[in-house]
């Protein structure tokens, strides 16, 4: 479903990923942790396309993102993307975020956008929020919005940005409940994210990253259990003491 093989990317002359390599299958959920400044972000940007690399090749449900002929705009379509900060548009309600995209990628009429938006807003338990603004909801209720704005494009798969990592502690969970479901769905799931009880409890495997390289990729159990490498284990202490 996306394979990632052996890309780098620089800013500058600065290397922010060095020859990573990583395949994630259909329906699987793979976490991606690592100290700040690591690379896990710019990774999963570079799988959406929304970051240029330098070398290598990332190919996803069988499309690679480096041919020139490749479609980018359509293909991002297809990979749903949410990020830290939400990305809602504010001057816009929350059925017209939900049904731009729809229109106008993917040219549904207005009454089929709006309908599909609905049944996710339900699906994410804001059925009742539709004719408000972003400003009005709290960070969790935007959040959820921007999960359900991503499906409302079909998605094969789905990329997280650190999801939760701009919420109060107390909406946290309210994100995390909608995609665990989504993983429960069978949803194929790349997440950057601290939150290790999520990762414990729905990812299949877990892809730790420190200077721009992969250090890890080793089911959850395992990498919790018996982390393979000391970097990890140092960074898992760190947060485990929490």
């Amino acid at each position: 479903m996306i394979s990632i093989r052996n890309v780098s990317k620089r800013f500058g002359a600065f290397q922010v990923l060095d020859g990573c390599s990583a395949e994630i299958k259909r329906g699987e959920v793979v976490v991606v942790c690592g100290p700040s400044g690591s690379g896990k972000s710019t990774l999963i940007r570079c799988v959406n396309a929304l970051e240029p690399i330098q070398a290598g090749e990332i190919v996803v449900d069988g499309v690679s993102l480096t041919d020139s002929a490749t479609d980018l705009t359509r293909l991002r379509a297809r990979v749903g993307m949410v990020f830290q900060h939400f990305e809602l548009f504010g001057h816009m309600t929350i059925m017209d975020n939900l049904c731009l995209a729809q229109v106008k990628v993917h040219k549904r009429d207005r009454a089929e956008a709006e309908a599909k938006g609905m049944r996710l807003l339900e699906r994410v338990g804001l059925a009742d929020q539709a004719t408000k603004y972003p400003a009005q909801l709290s960070g969790g209720q935007q959040q959820r919005v921007a999960i359900a704005r991503a499906l409302c494009m079909d998605p094969v798969c789905m990329l997280f940005d650190e999801p939760t990592s701009s919420l109060d502690p107390e909406m946290v969970g309210e994100v995390l409940e909608v995609m665990v479901e989504l993983a429960r769905e069978g949803m194929t799931m790349m997440v950057v994210t601290h939150e290790m009880g999520f990762a414990r409890k729905v990812a299949n495997r877990v892809i730790f990253m420190d200077q721009g390289a992969i250090l890890e990729d080793a089911p959850s159990r395992t990498f919790f259990d018996r982390p393979g490498t000391e970097r990890a284990a140092r960074f898992l202490s760190r947060l485990l003491d929490h």
